[in-house]
């Protein structure tokens, strides 16, 4: 190449060549050109050299290009592939430059403690949380690798289908753990291929369920099925989770019979790469790649039962006690108490319409004592875990 050239442009040149020389359409090769430029920009505007970054663009394409002329087949449950080529230390190593390190923040320490003294002990640990970037996993292994190595690279992740379908997407999904399941949002196209989604989704279910039974594990699963969006106001906001996917992982872990332990966990990854303004059904999105700094909240553990993610406050020893002497102190009140008129105002409010209000700084539990049905309950427990999410996620994005 010219020596003269710029490093951009002997990608750039690189790029054409390669689309000349092979199954590097246009259309792709028109994505990592505008990839290839925003992530030069994106580095020179933060004062960071491109150059050292190019054998690692050239890496890439060449992986691109394997997978365009022989597309690796992901099984329902695929492991990292190390060797001979280590795509996991590639895909850490490409996206390590574009996060500024020295700004980035890491939230609720002690519930990953918590967390990673659960996995040790060989029960298993799964965290819900909200997914912005196509590069969350590998933003999660640069930040927890700091202080949680072993966690950063243990981790498996819930993924949909186009992570392992994008031919830009693969070189990094090849380096992850991956649970690959079509998300409700494309299972149905093209219709005739929904039976066949279906039944692989059925039987990535049943190794998830061999690997809590396993124990040890540590999950990743974004329940809302898809990436955070900017809405109409142009601020970011978690996106809801399906109460059916909460509810799945759940049944599933109890049916394990290993301990499972719930985390929430809010990401803020959106600037790194943010996804496109609305939802694609074809493969093959525009990437624009920024240099910024990365947050994530650890919040303590969820109770399951109820959808209820909060530190017990410490029990009162005044005239009453809101919580039932059947419940441990700070644990959600049944309303035993209240119901004999002895609970504080605001719980005796609730108590009118036959709810009760637990408290605590990420508490937003509402149990109906009676009249709710099943159904109203999955939503409700999936809603309060999504509200703590979004809760840890104003503590990062105010």
């Amino acid at each position: 190449m010219d020596k003269k050239s710029t490093p951009e442009e002997q990608l750039a040149k690189g790029l054409l060549k390669l689309q000349a020389d092979s199954e590097f359409s246009e259309k792709y090769s028109q994505i990592a050109l505008d990839f290839i430029r925003s992530y030069a920009r994106a580095l020179e505007d933060s004062g960071v050299e491109f150059a050292p970054v190019v054998p690692i663009f050239l890496k890439f394409f060449k992986f691109v290009l394997e997978q365009l002329r022989s597309p690796h087949s992901f099984e329902p449950y695929h492991q990292k592939v190390r060797a001979p080529i280590d795509y996991y230390q590639f895909s850490l190593d490409f996206i390590r430059p574009l996060i500024d390190i020295p700004h980035s923040k890491v939230l609720g320490l002690e519930f990953l403690d918590l967390a990673t003294a659960q996995i040790a002990k060989g029960e298993n640990v799964v965290f819900l949380s909200n997914h912005q970037t196509e590069a969350d996993p590998q933003a999660i292994a640069i930040l927890l690798g700091k202080t949680h190595p072993r966690l950063a690279e243990q981790m498996i992740y819930v993924a949909g289908e186009r992570v392992v379908t994008d031919p830009l997407a693969i070189p990094f999904s090849l380096g992850t753990d991956l649970l690959c399941i079509y998300s409700k949002r494309y299972i149905d196209q093209p219709p005739e291929l929904k039976a066949k989604k279906q039944l692989h989704n059925k039987n990535t279910m049943e190794l998830m369920s061999r690997l809590l039974k396993e124990g040890g594990k540590a999950i990743y699963v974004a329940p809302s099925g898809g990436r955070d969006r900017k809405n109409g106001e142009g601020h970011i906001i978690p996106a809801p989770f399906d109460p059916n996917s909460v509810e799945m992982f759940y049944l599933m872990a109890k049916k394990a019979k290993t301990p499972t332990h719930f985390y929430p966990l809010a990401l803020d990854t959106y600037d790194l790469l943010p996804p496109p303004e609305t939802i694609q059904i074809e493969l093959g999105e525009t990437r624009i790649a920024k240099r910024t700094s990365i947050r994530f909240a650890f919040g303590p553990e969820c109770d399951m039962e109820r959808g209820s993610c909060k530190t017990p406050p410490p029990r009162k020893t005044d005239d009453f006690d809101v919580h039932c002497k059947s419940r441990p102190a700070g644990s959600f009140c049944s309303g035993e108490n209240i119901l004999r008129g002895e609970g504080e105002p605001e719980q005796m409010r609730w108590a009118a319409k036959g709810r009760f209000s637990c408290g605590g700084e990420f508490c937003n539990c509402l149990e109906s004592s009676t009249g709710e049905t099943k159904e109203e309950r999955r939503k409700s427990k999936a809603e309060r875990i999504w509200k703590t999410v979004c809760k840890l996620y104003s503590k990062l994005r105010p």
